[in-house]
């Protein structure tokens, strides 16, 4: 659970960006101060050359002797020359060391917060889209604060500078800099913040294509037997039209504010500020090192307030995709650990429910004061047809989601008052259709323990019949899966999630039809490791396929919620009720989905 010193400010965008300022602060802060060299190598740089011109020109005596009248300002200009380099080199230096770990803390960040958030969220959203939306956060603000370094802060300074030399030329000259300075500005900010909400919708669009993307990739296999690409093609394509529309609507409202940009600079310093100092220097006000001092600081500052021009609406655009982003932060997290949430300790396994009532959001409530209690080292078996409560009994204890009310104890600790973290390493869960990662079989398999060996592993594997086909394999353990595993068949998957499981060794124990993927021959085989598994587990076992269940020492039938039988195969046989006629039901050994 993260420290209250971690959690970042999520409501704003400026609150988010400063979160990540303060941890470098110093850093940045001397990156900005080297930075400052450009600024006087567009502004100093001028007025030496002026003095230096100034000084040739007025330079009366022998020439031979002339180093004493000139040194002051050329040996000025070197040492400015030499020590921008300095700065600029030294802020090279700094920037390679802060940045990357800038963008590492807020990648970093991001997907820890992502990771908080609950099951039901990950279920309504485009993995694709998250991925595109924690990249472009990244990416962005760290140019963001790289343009504001070194851009428009420098730009500022040498606008004062200028306007302090200029000055003392004469007022006109600095009121003209000042207030074309001001109008560039304004004019910038006022068109460009337009930017940022064509930025932001474009960039909403764009994730949600690349999540559409990804999905679709995803379900490739799909695609291939429907034969539907062409299909796919048009459905993506649909939103692509959306998306160039958004893109081009952005990219000409940026060059419509760079035109108007361009124009202004052409009329202020280009030709108002340059047109009156030639007017002064034919009328002897000025010298010719101050035509020089004019001439040149003007057309620097054009050219670094044209460079800000030409970067603003990108700022402004950039601000808007990390405003679309920063939802992934403000989404709220529906499932927190309650304050001051202890570590779930488990000694004995016994699990009890007491009144619990929930509903999916405004539905029909699926459980209604429901009590029942699994004793320790109980192996329970859940039965009933698709939608009567069974898979969602066994995430209520994996705290997948969050009860209205009522309590729901593990050896006598509410689980909504223990982290979320130490209940569910305290619980293995071997479902229907495992997922493993694009990673290595020994890094899949590892993953039930980080502290395992490999010897660990390969006995896990062992137990859970994997290491045969896994030795089989040209790459043995080193073999990548694939996403999601698609490189293996279904019964290999199932088999390495089990020999997760097993390397796991948790005291309690889910499985949700944990080998109905597999053979005859190899569920056989499985179903012996699961019984060694199994021992002094409490184990919940939730089976379409009855006969799975006959050494169970209960089985709960579930219907609509409620648990309507409860006892072992043979009692409940005799009963003559719902789970009969289940048993009688079956075809092929396997419960029909519905009545």
């Amino acid at each position: 659970m993260r420290r209250p010193q971690d959690i970042a400010p999520s409501k704003t965008l400026f609150g988010f960006i400063i979160f990540f300022i303060r941890k470098q602060w110093i850093k940045l802060a001397f990156i900005q101060f080297f930075w400052l060299a450009w600024a006087l190598d567009n502004t100093i740089f001028p007025l030496l050359f002026g003095k230096i011109i100034d000084g040739f020109s007025n330079y009366v005596g022998h020439r031979e002797y002339a180093w004493a009248a000139l040194k002051t300002p050329i040996l000025s200009a070197i040492g400015l020359w030499i020590g921008i380099e300095i700065s600029f080199r030294l802020a090279g230096i700094l920037m390679a060391y802060t940045f990357p770990k800038l963008e590492k803390q807020i990648r970093m960040y991001m997907f820890s917060h992502i990771h908080d958030q609950s099951h039901a969220y990950f279920s309504s959203q485009f993995a694709g889209n998250i991925a595109t939306k924690i990249s472009d956060m990244v990416d962005n603000v760290s140019h963001i604060l790289q343009l504001i370094i070194t851009l428009f802060i420098p730009v500022f300074i040498a606008v004062i500078i200028s306007s302090f030399i200029f000055y003392h030329l004469s007022p006109f000259f600095a009121s003209v800099l000042i207030g074309w300075a001001l109008i560039h500005i304004g004019i910038g900010i006022t068109y460009s913040s337009r930017c940022s909400y064509y930025s932001y919708i474009h960039s909403e669009t764009r994730s949600n294509l690349n999540g559409r993307i990804v999905d679709s990739l995803t379900n490739y296999f799909s695609v291939k037997i429907f034969g539907n690409k062409k299909y796919e093609l048009a459905y993506i394509g649909a939103l692509q039209k959306v998306e160039q529309r958004q893109n081009k609507q952005q990219v000409m409202y940026i060059e419509k504010v760079r035109l108007i940009l361009g124009t202004l600079s052409f009329f202020g310093p280009g030709l108002a500020l340059n047109g009156y100092a030639y007017w002064c220097w034919t009328h002897h006000l000025i010298s010719v090192g101050d035509i020089v001092l004019i001439f040149n600081t003007s057309w620097n500052i054009i050219m670094m307030l044209w460079w800000s021009s030409i970067e603003l609406p990108n700022f402004f655009k950039e601000i808007g995709i990390c405003q679309q982003a920063l939802s992934l932060i403000q989404e709220h997290i529906t499932l927190l650990d309650a304050p001051k949430a202890q570590t779930l300790k488990v000694r004995e396994g016994k699990i009890q429910f007491q009144k619990v009532h929930f509903q999916y959001g405004h539905a029909t409530p699926l459980f209604s004061n429901k009590s029942v209690t699994i004793q320790p080292g109980e192996k329970v078996g859940l039965v009933g047809y698709s939608g009567s409560g069974k898979t969602t009994f066994a995430n209520l204890i994996l705290r997948l989601f969050d009860i209205q009310s009522g309590h729901i104890l593990i050896d006598g600790q509410d689980i909504a008052k223990v982290t979320q973290e130490s209940l569910r390493k305290a619980i293995t869960l071997i479902p229907q259709d495992p997922s493993l990662f694009h990673r290595t079989l020994m890094e899949n398999i590892h993953y039930g323990r980080e502290e395992a060996s490999k010897a660990e592993v390969i006995e896990a594997a062992q137990k859970a019949h994997a290491h045969e086909f896994i030795m089989a394999l040209p790459e043995e353990y080193n073999t990548l899966v694939g996403e999601r595993g698609m490189k293996l068949s279904g019964g290999q998957r199932q088999r390495v999630a089990i020999a997760r499981a097993i390397l796991k060794n948790a005291p309690i124990l889910i499985l949700d039809e944990a080998t109905s993927a597999l053979d005859s021959f190899t569920e056989s085989q499985i179903q012996e490791s699961l019984a060694i598994l199994m021992e002094g587990k409490t184990t919940l076992v939730i089976a379409h396929r009855l006969s799975t269940l006959l050494r169970m020492d209960r089985i709960l039938v579930f219907a609509q919620g409620k648990i309507i039988e409860d006892g072992n195969h043979k009692v409940l046989l005799a009963k003559k009720g719902l789970y009969q006629s289940l048993w009688k039901a079956q075809v092929g050994g396997f419960l029909p989905e519905t009545v």
